[in-house]
């Protein structure tokens, strides 16, 4: 990156961050009273006068607990003009010699420094420095970015806020699956790497370097299944058609990460270690939410036959975190799946480990039940309402598994034991989830635990 060190972190900044940051969606540091370590910074050459642009890479230092974020700015003699709510970080200085700080991406000056910089990959197409952009709302981990040329094809930019060193998975899995000719996922168009000091502090200390952005194709006119399967329970709409498409194109990129990827068996000591997982996550559950103390006898037999597991499919690399939030539908080009970074807040490590297809799969049926559920929480409703969206929630699920082993060669239900203890791993986080945040959300994961058991 043709980018030099920047300023260091000041007292008078750290202030202004201190207090700008907890207020932003993406910051991971919610709730817990941190200190701030100034671990780099990158100056961007700025194609506007007298205006600064730089990247500073943060420690927020919880004390058993450091999250690294990058937060980019601008500084101007002026406040920007676009400036929307909440982009204007404070003002450092006095007088003539004040400066306005802004958040980068809000910022034309940042944002064309930034696509400035972007690799891109053999056959990828560049993303123009000077073209308009906006930002994306309703992001919440990470920064988007959408860029629109007057000539070309628009593009998505995704700035990752949460830092790790190594490949960011969004990167490397998209890269891999653009150069196979993957039909169901944005084509990548560039990414952005930078280094910075690690967490452990000390003489000594070697800068660790990570993917700070990445860009793909943007698909205008795109809506996403979540949005799509929220209004066919609504309008109590046929939903099987689309979702027996979603099930293939799952699949389908399933097959083309285990081509890019290759695939592992599963040896016994894989089997044990996912079996000492899910129980975990049960006993976990149990101590934790009393309301599932109706299914004690269940869920005892449950952790009993979780030994009988065997004939597992092979491991390969899978999205990680995937939802009907996590999938388009897009004009000309079908379902398309995104967001390839797995859970953010989980250590980069864990986001790269081969695991189950079907974990997947158990993921997206589970959605499905939020979904039909959505409408359907809280006090006095009608339980003819309940029935209808159970109901279009279990033909949905029947629909995806067939459209998935029509391209896969296998239905997910044949490997009905192993599918069910994937559904009941994520139910049970959910039920947790659920009582320590939405209680009135209760009913949807605990009405999927008893079916699941029964």
């Amino acid at each position: 990156m043709s980018v030099v060190p920047g300023p260091a972190l000041d007292d008078e900044l750290g202030r202004l961050l201190h207090t700008w940051m907890p207020a932003q969606r993406w910051y991971p540091a919610k709730g817990r009273g941190v200190g701030l370590r100034d671990l780099g910074a990158f100056a961007w050459p700025s194609s506007e006068p007298g205006v600064d642009v730089v990247t500073h890479v943060v420690g927020l230092d919880s004390g058993d607990r450091l999250d690294v974020v990058q937060v980019p700015l601008t500084y101007r003699a002026a406040p920007l003009a676009s400036a929307v709510p909440g982009a204007t970080v404070g003002v450092l200085g006095s007088g003539d010699a004040a400066r306005h700080v802004t958040d980068g991406p809000h910022d034309p000056a940042f944002v064309g420094a930034l696509l400035a910089a972007l690799r891109t990959g053999e056959g990828a197409l560049p993303v123009p420095a000077g073209a308009p952009s906006r930002v994306l709302s309703g992001e919440q981990s990470n920064t988007s970015i959408i860029v629109e040329p007057v000539d070309g094809p628009p593009a998505i930019v995704k700035l990752f806020r949460t830092l790790h060193p190594g490949a960011n998975p969004d990167v490397e899995v998209l890269e891999a699956l653009t150069r196979v000719g993957s039909g169901h996922v944005p084509a990548l168009r560039g990414w952005l790497e930078g280094t910075w000091l690690p967490a452990v502090a000390g003489p000594g200390v070697i800068p660790v370097s990570g993917h700070l952005a990445v860009a793909v194709e943007f698909l205008p006119g795109s809506e996403d299944a979540w949005r799509v399967a929220l209004s066919a329970v609504r309008d109590r709409t046929d939903f099987t058609a689309a979702a027996r498409d979603l099930g293939a194109a799952t699949a389908q990129v399933h097959a083309d990460l285990a081509t890019a990827f290759g695939t592992t068996a599963v040896d016994e000591a894989a089997r044990a270690r996912m079996v000492a997982s899910l129980r975990a996550r049960l006993d976990w559950a149990r101590s934790a939410v009393r309301d599932l103390d109706v299914h004690a006898a269940a869920l005892d037999a449950h952790a009993a036959a979780l030994d009988g597991l065997s004939d597992l499919p092979p491991l390969q690399r899978v999205h990680g975190d995937l939802h009907l939030g996590q999938v388009l539908q897009a004009p000309g080009k079908g379902w398309v799946l995104l967001d390839f970074e797995g859970e953010p807040l989980r250590p980069l490590a864990e986001r790269t480990v081969p695991d189950l297809a079907l974990r997947d799969v158990a993921g997206m049926l589970r959605s499905v039940d939020y979904a039909a559920g959505h409408d359907t929480v809280g006090e006095g409703v009608d339980p003819a309402a309940v029935a209808s969206a159970d109901a279009w929630a279990a033909a949905t699920r029947d629909a995806f598994c067939d459209g998935y082993g029509s391209v896969a060669g296998r239905d997910p239900r044949e490997q009905a034991d192993l599918l069910r203890a994937l559904q009941l791993d994520k139910a049970l986080y959910e039920v947790v989830y659920e009582a320590r945040n939405r209680p009135s959300w209760l009913r949807i994961p605990l009405t999927a635990v008893a079916r699941l058991l029964g």
